[in-house]
């Protein structure tokens, strides 16, 4: 049976690269009717972070990527690290023990990245080691590690790396380089992963297209109901017509705010607010009053001011069709 591993470490968000290298082995095992088994490579203390482990687990449910075993972590298989380098080799007087010129075992006994995951490779039954090809460098070693305990290694697959629009290595520079960023931009997880499912198993570098993933935002927005988007923002659902216009949620939220807390201004427009109020009287619908007001010249910048405080937004149909009657009046006035 097809096993895959994705192994990332607990260092804060997931990169963007690593979070490419997470789908196209979802993808891998699923197409192969495999096992992709969560390992979180947990060696390097230093680097660590509190909560990294927890972060890792919900960005992957964020993106709705589901992992069959794990998380494993490679800290709690310290002591298997441990026997299986001395199967290789012997420790110098320090305690460090080599292969070849590759530290093994620190002299503290604790295992380094590469031991700790040809073992765990082995251990675990992968059959293929999928990942960016910021790692070409660590099969043959790997492969030889496993090959020395009496295994066979598994085939290993580099895929192209994920870059900044400058061919340099992603940063908050070129606007995001982790899901966390991408998250707080307001960006649906549906977005991301569509993108990531888009690029696959890239041969070469790839750049990080921007205008693609807020395009996929923009559908993503459009497919959720009233109900899911308003939940995903945090407002009532009744403001969902607000949200439509968005480009992400972030955005999404700044809509809704102009309807649940407008700013206070002063609007002088009479005629043009008392005919609103004239339309909203008998009953006319969002698009109806906007449509009557633009056939008589009516001031529709002074309708959004009175509204919501604000001279730009979402489309005024929609603020309109959020507002309950009592509330359109009542802002009406007030302007």
């Amino acid at each position: 049976m097809v096993r895959v591993r994705f192994a990332p470490s607990p260092t804060g968000s997931l990169h963007l690269g690593n979070a490419l290298s997470a789908v196209a082995n979802r993808r891998y095992a699923d197409e192969h009717g495999g096992v992709l088994l969560l390992r979180i490579d947990d060696t390097d203390v230093a680097r660590n972070r509190e909560r990294g482990i927890e972060t890792i687990v919900d960005e992957l449910a964020w993106l709705d990527l589901r992992y069959d075993e794990g998380p494993m972590l490679q800290s709690e298989r310290s002591a298997r690290h441990r026997e299986a380098a001395h199967l290789i080799g012997e420790p110098d007087p320090e305690g460090a023990l080599r292969f070849g010129r590759t530290t093994l075992l620190r002299a503290d006994g604790s295992a380094t990245y590469q031991l700790a995951s040809a073992v765990d490779d082995l251990d675990f039954g992968i059959t293929h080691v999928i990942r960016g090809s910021d790692h070409r460098a660590n099969a043959e070693l790997q492969a030889s590690l496993i090959r020395a305990l009496g295994g066979g290694p598994p085939e290993y697959i580099h895929h192209g790396l994920l870059l900044g629009e400058d061919g340099h290595k992603l940063s908050k520079r070129h606007g995001a380089s982790s899901l966390a960023d991408l998250r707080d931009a307001g960006i649906p997880a549906e977005a991301v992963r569509a993108y990531l499912d888009e690029l696959g198993l890239p041969r070469h570098d790839v750049h990080l297209d921007l205008a693609r993933i807020r395009r996929l935002s923009i559908e993503a927005i459009g497919r959720l109901s009233d109900e899911q988007l308003a939940a995903r923002v945090g407002v009532p659902v009744s403001v969902a017509p607000v949200l439509r216009g968005a480009r992400d949620l972030r955005e999404a939220l700044e809509y809704a705010e102009q309807v649940l807390s407008p700013a206070a201004v002063s609007v002088e427009a009479p005629e043009t607010l008392e005919r609103f109020r004239e339309l909203v009287e008998r009953g006319v619908d969002a698009r109806g009053i906007v449509r009557e007001l633009k056939a008589v010249g009516g001031d529709l910048k002074a309708v959004r001011l009175a509204l919501t405080g604000r001279e730009r937004g979402p489309e005024l149909a929609a603020v309109i069709a959020a507002l309950p009657r009592d509330e359109l009046l009542e802002r009406a006035a007030l302007g």
